[in-house]
């Protein structure tokens, strides 16, 4: 990792050597790391404050699904000792917690412009600069410009027609009010059942005096297992985080937590693929998936996983016909996310608690008293909208991004993200993704992938300063080399088969293709390590 400091170009006002969009764990990170470089960075965010995806879902209920004792920053031993977490998957506010205990501890605020969003953003060929635009009027330019916008960060809330005819109040787990919200003596309609709304109906099914869930699709989940960290947790993991972290980058999914067992489910005999998934299943979290090699490979293979899952889910449920529609029956177990939850299916045991199939009974219209599902109306004074987020590639498009000769990366991406490595594009000189589309970024531990390109472009921006080289842009021939090898990566797993947001199936007119990379964490490290020690193969230098 390079660390020597490099002196900053000549800069002053709006002029800047590095602009960066986001204040999150990524864009908190890349500028901590370029200013030890020396530059004159700006980060343009949002939100009043620093958290990205976790300063805006503020939800009931909003938890990590990665341990928090590895989702973490793994690039400071001082940073770690000065933090305690309190549990084995800390919620949103001791995330947001963390976060600006970091932001503190490192100095980061003062570079960061609160309250703007970047609208727009043009390369400027002649002068080699990114022209920046923000909605405060702001105009500023840079050498290199970074989106460190996030893959789970534009929220989506689907066009049904009626909205604003509704006379209550609604909300979007993905933009949660930040004073909170009381449910107390209130009738909710809940509309979709993926992470978010998993994680929230339960807490708000504790509040509210009635709770209809509209599910279209049924989603694989199981107990998460929270609860309290020991001191004696706590304290084995601060003397190895550093060393763990580097273990973390040679795995699948960036987490150690758990290792994956590699014999293939037709080489175990069925009581030890039985007693395998259940240690993994009782122990909660992400480690079923790992039960053997074979689970994202064959559908014979995931059928057993699939059928073992279903029999536990339904066990939870205690009406037969509500267990049956709670059911996933339409997409291998894993090919959509994997949620966690604490008492979500035990939920629709609740007297109070109704769940309609909007397979079976399609939403129609928001009407003045509720939502109007199959000819009848189910009346609420409030709707949540638990509906996700336009993944991956949303809030990267919600800047209207203009490359070389006028090409815009909207157009660029019409037909689908195409990138190289998911850091760069073809026709962008100087523009990088932080876990961008075509890398492992929404497969893995986030914190993980983000130290690995964050570290990455830190050292390739060292490369370009100190050699006195201009730009750095994917040539077309690379891009369309790792395009092509990310979806023969996807196509031998079960990953394409399910209507997920890996695939932007929950976007209406999003074309449908696999946008992260699932080869793992440990093989992209090694891919990235070859491009850089061959002087950024794959990438166009310019003077």
């Amino acid at each position: 990792m390079a660390t020597e400091k490099h002196a900053p170009s000549s800069t002053s006002g709006n002029d800047y050597d590095a602009i960066i969009v986001g204040a999150g764990f990524a864009g908190m990170y890349m500028l901590h790391r370029l200013r030890k470089q020396g530059l004159h960075v700006r980060v343009y965010e949002a939100g009043d404050g620093v958290g990205g995806t976790w300063y805006w879902n503020r939800y009931p209920g909003a938890r990590c699904d990665v341990e928090s004792l590895e989702y973490q920053y793994g690039f400071s031993d001082d940073l770690q000792r000065g933090w305690t977490w309190t549990e084995r998957y800390a919620a949103q506010p001791e995330i947001l917690r963390y976060q600006n205990y970091v932001a503190d501890k490192l100095d980061l605020k003062k570079d960061i412009r609160f309250n703007t969003r970047v609208t727009s953003a043009d390369y400027d060929t002649p002068s080699g600069l990114w022209q920046i635009e923000t909605d405060k009027g702001d105009r500023a330019q840079a050498r290199f410009f970074i989106m460190a916008t996030g893959c789970l960060s534009a929220a989506r809330v689907p066009d049904i027609a009626g909205l604003e005819d509704f006379k209550g109040k609604w909300y979007h787990t993905g933009s949660w009010p930040h004073d909170g919200v009381d449910f107390t003596g209130r009738r909710v309609a809940v509309i979709g059942t993926g992470s978010s709304g998993i994680q929230s109906i339960p807490i708000i099914a504790e509040q509210a005096d009635h709770v209809t869930v509209f599910q279209r699709t049924a989603n694989f989940t199981l107990p998460a297992g929270n609860r309290p960290l020991s001191e004696e947790e706590i304290a084995a993991r601060r003397t190895t985080l550093l060393e763990d972290r580097k273990h973390a980058r040679t795995t699948a999914g960036g987490i150690i937590a758990f290792e994956y067992n590699e014999a293939l489910s037709g080489e175990m005999m069925p009581e030890d693929v039985q007693r395998e998934m259940e240690t993994r299943w009782t122990g909660g979290g992400f480690a079923f998936l790992g039960s053997y090699g074979d689970m994202m490979a064959t559908t014979e293979a995931n059928d057993i996983a699939a059928d073992f899952a279903r029999a536990k889910m339904k066990a939870r449920v205690k009406e037969p016909e509500i267990a049956d529609t709670l059911m996933p029956n339409d997409h291998p177990v894993g090919t959509k996310r994997l949620c966690l939850d604490t008492g979500y299916l035990e939920t629709f045991n609740e007297p109070h608690v109704d769940l309609v199939n909007v397979r079976e009974l399609p939403i129609e219209r928001i009407a003045e008293k509720g939502v109007l599902a199959g000819g009848k109306e189910y009346e609420a004074d409030a709707i949540v909208f638990a509906t996700g987020f336009d993944a991956m590639t949303g809030a990267i498009l919600a800047v209207d991004i203009t490359g070389r000769d006028g090409l815009r990366l909207r157009d660029k991406w019409e037909a689908g993200p195409r990138t190289y490595l998911g850091l760069g594009s073809a026709g962008f000189p100087n523009l990088f993704f932080i876990t961008g589309p075509g890398s492992p970024s929404v497969l893995s531990n986030m914190i993980v992938s983000i130290e690995q390109h964050v570290d990455w472009i830190t050292d390739c921006i060292s490369r370009l300063t100190s050699g006195n080289i201009g730009t750095i842009e994917a040539t077309p021939e690379a891009e369309d080399e790792w395009v092509a090898h990310v979806n023969e990566v996807a196509a031998e797993t079960l990953y394409p088969q399910a209507n997920s947001w890996y695939m932007g199936a929950n976007v209406p007119g999003k074309p449908r293709l696999f946008m992260p990379y699932p080869g793992g964490v440990g093989v992209y490290g090694e891919k990235l390590d070859e491009v850089a020690a061959a002087d950024y193969e794959g990438f166009r230098l310019g003077a």
